[in-house]
């Protein structure tokens, strides 16, 4: 499903952002404050963030039409067209700047709110901007005398308490929502929890008028509870479904003398406690799973024994048979081209297979090395030379399950200093493991990119980026785990073998991606030029 919904046409994405930011508006416009348009609850803004942060910044000018044709079909607010269209861009302008400042690439802001931190940015974010927007529009209102000084501060407050509270209750949600691979799998605990929110709900609305909402703090109960035995992926939908219940009641309950804006404080505090709750709980689950990470890979290290012993063992019992078996090959070759009307073809084949049983030589010896971080085989290497002579070696994979790959290196790349050999091992690794996820995804089709840039560092970077199903969340955002592996059956050795090699030549290697596939990159150090 999150497949298709990304692979929709721009047009098609578009759309259905319009359609659905004036259905929103039209849902939540209760209360309006005087004839301003103010309302105590506005999400339309939060699927604005949702638009940009996931589909990318050229939908940006549709934060502008959105608001104009809510205001045009749903709220109809007797404005100028001058005090209309500048209202319209400070909405639209602030919240693009607002989410603009999310995407810089120094902020590393994930959009699947994959930690704490990304959650505590997209709240500040969404309430830094929110104030600005509503300061400016109440501005705008008061320039035109469309709205009293009196009433300035007021209107001010109620804009910005009905934005944040709506980009906090859907940004969340439908980011986690789009994000995941699959929607949580519903339970009979989920249930029980939603049934507990009717019940809070019930009782804050029969005994609001007598108690002043004094029982509303009876909704913390359920969402703690959500937030405690699900996460971050539960909780986003128990707070949905509390301010859609807390609308209901008030736009059809009869109850007097009720401040809809200390009401819906309430509600902000009571979904940034949920968030929080969920995120936490997020933090700790990933905790847990790092640190079983981390005993397995000691387990498994302890069965293993040295590795340098093994590697020994494997190169002295292997090189004998392996030297053996490419003196055979090359007499075959020089055989066969001394002999009369041969078959140019059969020699070929003999002189690839020497070359190939020689290659295997290479690697046992290099692997030794590299337990030992030997570098003595590095050298200055051109990034196409590598990047060309590895897909060289994976093409018969690559054309077996239809995975079309597509290179760009930057120009003018310098050469890097590299052991040629190990470093095409781990591109060899990389581009295997993305046609097996791309293969165990279930695509008869895929396809992988191949990037190199020189980074600001002085270093450049190479980049393997599939179209699988992307790296599962506790793989994302930073060095492969220790002998960890996506795989059901996978042992963990071959992303661990790629980052010592990667970290043995002085450069890291990141693992990254989203919905839409799976990002491994690296990087290596420039080779120095030597002057004679």
């Amino acid at each position: 499903m999150t497949r298709r919904i990304f692979g929709l046409p721009d047009w098609a994405i578009g759309l259905a952002f319009l359609v659905g930011y004036v259905a929103l508006d039209w849902i939540s416009y209760i209360d309006p404050f005087a004839p301003y348009g103010i309302t105590p609850w506005n999400p339309p803004p939060g699927l604005g963030f949702v638009l940009v942060l996931l589909f990318g910044q050229r939908f940006l000018p549709l934060l502008f039409i959105g608001p104009l044709l809510a205001d045009l079909l749903v709220r109809r607010l007797p404005l100028p067209w001058s005090v209309e269209l500048l209202a319209v861009v400070v909405i639209g302008g602030g919240y693009a700047l607002g989410i603009r400042s999310l995407l810089r690439p120094s902020l590393r802001f994930d959009p699947a709110l994959a930690s704490m931190r990304d959650l505590v940015w997209l709240l500040f974010v969404a309430g830094a901007t929110a104030a600005f927007v509503a300061v400016s529009y109440a501005a705008v209102l008061s320039a035109f005398g469309i709205l009293s000084v009196a009433d300035f501060a007021a209107a001010a407050l109620t804009f910005w308490v009905g934005d944040v509270i709506g980009i906090a209750v859907v940004a969340p949600a439908a980011l986690v929502f789009l994000t995941r691979l699959r929607p949580p799998r519903p339970k009979p605990e989920t249930a029980a929890q939603i049934v507990a929110i009717l019940v809070a709900l019930a009782l804050v609305f029969v005994f609001a008028e007598r108690h002043h909402f004094q029982l509303f703090y009876i909704l913390f109960l359920p969402i703690i509870w959500m937030a405690v035995r699900g996460g971050l992926e539960t909780v986003t939908v128990g707070i949905v479904l509390t301010q859609v219940g807390l609308m209901i009641g008030v736009q059809f309950l009869p109850i007097d003398d009720v401040s809809v804006t200390a009401f819906q404080a309430l509600m902000l505090v009571l979904t940034l406690t949920g968030l929080v709750a969920g995120a936490l709980v997020n933090e700790h689950r990933s905790t847990e799973f790092q640190l079983r990470l981390h005993q397995e890979s000691l387990a498994r290290l302890a069965r293993l024994g040295s590795m340098g012993e093994l590697a020994a063992a494997v190169a002295h019992e292997i090189n004998q048979p392996l030297t053996a078996a490419g003196t055979y090959a090359r007499l075959v070759a020089d055989g066969l081209a001394d002999r009369p009307g041969h078959d140019p073809l059969l020699a070929e084949t003999a002189r690839k297979a020497a070359s190939q049983v020689a290659r295997a030589a290479d690697v046992v010896r290099r692997l030794r090395a590299l337990i030992r971080l030997d570098q003595t085989g590095r050298a200055p290497t051109e990034v196409r030379h590598l990047v060309e002579e590895t897909l060289d070696l994976c093409r018969p994979t690559l054309e077996r399950h239809n995975v079309a790959v597509h290179v760009s290196l930057a120009d003018g790349l310098p050469a890097v200093m590299a052991d040629l050999l190990q470093i095409e091992q781990v591109i060899l690794n990389l581009l295997r493991n993305a046609v097996e996820a791309i293969d165990q995804a279930g695509h008869a089709s895929g396809t992988i990119r191949v990037e190199a840039v020189r980074t600001e560092n002085g270093e450049v970077e190479i980049r393997i980026v599939d179209s699988g199903p992307g790296f599962p969340p506790q793989f994302g955002g930073g060095s492969p785990p220790p002998l960890s592996s996506a795989k059901a059956d996978g042992l963990g050795v071959g992303l661990s073998l790629c980052r010592s090699i990667v970290e043995s030549h002085g450069g890291r290697i990141l693992l990254g991606g989203g919905p839409r596939g799976a990002q491994v990159r690296f990087t290596l150090p420039i080779a120095k030029a030597v002057h004679g």
